[in-house]
C-alpha cells in the first residue's frame, strides 16, 4: 500500500509549526481568514460596494421615468415697477410708469406612455394680476384641463430603455459579486507572497545553522589534515551566502507583510504568521456545469445580450431620427377670469386645442441615409464582436477547469519531490561528515532541498489561484454546489 503524500510533508509541516511558536505579538491567519478580511475591510471592497450603490440609484432613476409625475410651478411674487412704451391713438409712443404684481401657480400631473412615447397630462392653474396704479386686482385660472402630446414617426426612448436598463442593472449586480471574487484572487496572491517569504526565511535560517555546524566539522577535519583549504574557503563562502539569504528573506517578508496588511485593511501592528492551506478540496468540477453556470451568472454573459440590444436600439434611432419631426397635441379644459378667486371657478368657459406640428427635410445630401448605414454596419460589427467574445469566454472557462485538475496532480508531485529532496539532503550531510562527498555535491543537495520546498508552496499557490479563478469565472461555489450570492 502506497504511503499518502501528506505523510511526506510531516517534517516540513513540523518545521513550519516549530518556527511559528506561540507569541503574544503574533497574529495567526489562514487563507480563508485573509480572504474574508479583504472582502470586509479592503478599500477595493468599499469601492465595489459604492459602485453597486451608484448603479442601484441609477436603476431607481430609470424606474421613476415610468411613474406619474406631480409638480408645482409658480411665481410668487411677480412684482414689477418700470417704465414701458405705450402707443397713443395718433401712433406716437409715450412712456409711462407702471407698478404691478403678476403672480401665478400651476399644479400639473403627467404620465409618460412607454408603448407610444407620448405623454398624458392634467393641469390646474391660477393667476393674479395687481395693478397698483389703478388699485385693481383680477384673477385668471384654469380650474382643470387634460391633454395628450404624441410624437409621430420618431424614436421612442422609453421603449428601448425598458429593454436595456434591466439588463444593465442585472449586469451591475453580477459585476459586484465578481468584484468580491476578484478581491479573493488578489488576497490569495498576497497571502502566498507572504507565505513564500516566510518559508524562504525559515529555509535561510535553517541553512545558516546547518552551514555553521558543517563548518565546525570541516574546521576540525582541516586541523587533522583531512580536508583542503579550498573546501574551508568554499564553506566560508556558503556561510556568507546563507547570511546574505537571511537578510534578503527578512526584507522580502517585511515587504510582503506590508502589502498584505495594506490590501486587506489590517490595522494591527502585530507580526503575521500564516498557516499552510490544505492541499485538497472535496469538489469535482465538470466543464459542462462550469459553462452553464458562467453563462447564467456572469456579467459578461448578460453584457452579450445588452450589447446586441444597444446595437438594435441605435439602428432604430437612426431610422426614427429621419428628419421628419411631427407632434400631435390635444388639450381639453376650462378657464375663466374674474375679480375674485371664487368667480374663476363659477361657470368656467371650455377651451380646446388640437394641433399638429411638422418639420420635413427637403434636402439633406444623404445625411440620413449615411446615419442609417452606419448604424447597420455597427450592428453587424457588434454581432461579430459578441460572437468572438463568447468563444473566448467559453475557451477561458474550459482552460481554467483543466488547469484546476492539473494543479491537483502538481501538488502531489511536488510533495513527493520535497520528501525525496529532504531525504537526499540528509544523506548528503551524513556523507560529507564521513568524508565521502564533496562540498560541491553537498551545495547542490542544499539547493535542491530549498527549491523543492519552494516548489511545493508555489504549487499550493497555483492550486488555490485556480480555485478562486474558477469561482470568479462561473460565480458558482463548487464546494457547496450553489450559486455565489452576496
Amino acid at each position: 500500500m502506497k504511503t499518502p503524500y501528506i505523510f511526506f510533508l510531516i517534517p516540513f509541516i513540523m518545521l513550519f509549526k516549530q518556527v511559528s511558536a506561540q507569541s503574544t505579538d503574533t497574529l495567526r491567519l489562514n487563507l480563508t481568514e485573509v480572504v474574508a478580511m479583504a472582502k470586509e475591510k479592503s478599500i477595493a471592497s468599499k469601492q465595489a460596494a459604492t459602485l453597486k450603490e451608484t448603479r442601484y440609484w441609477e436603476w431607481m432613476t430609470y424606474k421613476s421615468n415610468y411613474q406619474p409625475q406631480l409638480s408645482l410651478k409658480g411665481t410668487l411674487p411677480g412684482y414689477s415697477k418700470s417704465s414701458i412704451s405705450v402707443q397713443q391713438p395718433d401712433g406716437t409712443i409715450d412712456f409711462r410708469q407702471v407698478r404691478n404684481n403678476n403672480s401665478s401657480l400651476d399644479l400639473s400631473f403627467s404620465q409618460r406612455i412607454a408603448q407610444t412615447g407620448g405623454t398624458i397630462f392634467g393641469t390646474t392653474s391660477l393667476q393674479r394680476f395687481d395693478d397698483f396704479d389703478r388699485n385693481s386686482t383680477i384673477y385668471n385660472g384654469v380650474p382643470y384641463g387634460v391633454g395628450y402630446a404624441q410624437p409621430l414617426f420618431q424614436f421612442n426612448t422609453l421603449k428601448w430603455d425598458r429593454r436595456i436598463a434591466p439588463l444593465k442593472y442585472n449586469e451591475s449586480q453580477q459585476a459586484y459579486i465578481e468584484s468580491m471574487e476578484q478581491i479573493s484572487i488578489n488576497a490569495s496572491n498576497y497571502f502566498f507572497e507572504l507565505l513564500l517569504a516566510q518559508v524562504d526565511l525559515q529555509i535561510a535560517e535553517t541553512n545558516r545553522r546547518n552551514t555553521g555546524s558543517i563548518q565546525q566539522i570541516a574546521n576540525t577535519k582541516f586541523e587533522m589534515g583531512k580536508v583542503s583549504k579550498n573546501e574551508i574557503l568554499q564553506l566560508q563562502l556558503e556561510a556568507l551566502k546563507a547570511e546574505k539569504a537571511v537578510g534578503i528573506a527578512k526584507r522580502d517578508m517585511e515587504v510582503a507583510t506590508y502589502n498584505l496588511k495594506t490590501y486587506t485593511g489590517l490595522q494591527s501592528t502585530d507580526k503575521i504568521k500564516l498557516s499552510l492551506p490544505q492541499a485538497t478540496l472535496a469538489m469535482k468540477v465538470v466543464v459542462e456545469q462550469a459553462l452553464k453556470e458562467a453563462f447564467q451568472n456572469r456579467s459578461d454573459a448578460i453584457a452579450f445580450g445588452r450589447r446586441l440590444e444597444e446595437a438594435r436600439r441605435d439602428v432604430a434611432k437612426a431610422k426614427g431620427d429621419n428628419g421628419l419631426n411631427a407632434t400631435l397635441n390635444a388639450k381639453l379644459g376650462f378657464s375663466k377670469s374674474g375679480r375674485n378667486i371664487g368667480s374663476v371657478y363659477q361657470n368656467p368657459k371650455d377651451q380646446q386645442l388640437l394641433e399638429l406640428t411638422l418639420e420635413i427635410p427637403i434636402l439633406d445630401w444623404g445625411r440620413q441615409k449615411s446615419r442609417k448605414k452606419t448604424a447597420l454596419a455597427n450592428q453587424q460589427f457588434t454581432q461579430y464582436s459578441v460572437e468572438q467574445d463568447k468563444q473566448n469566454f467559453t475557451q477561458k472557462i474550459i482552460t481554467e477547469v483543466n488547469l484546476f485538475e492539473m494543479m491537483k496532480d502538481q501538488i502531489a508531485l511536488n510533495a513527493k519531490a520535497e520528501e525525496i529532496a529532504s531525504e537526499k539532503y540528509q544523506i548528503a550531510k551524513e556523507r560529507y561528515v564521513l568524508g565521502n562527498l564533496s562540498i560541491t555535491d553537498l551545495s547542490i543537495a542544499f539547493q535542491e532541498n530549498d527549491q523543492a520546498k519552494r516548489d511545493y508552496i508555489n504549487s499550493l499557490r497555483d492550486f488555490w489561484g485556480a480555485y478562486y479563478q474558477l469561482r470568479y469565472l462561473s460565480l458558482f461555489d463548487f464546494e457547496k454546489n450553489e450559486k455565489i450570492k452576496i
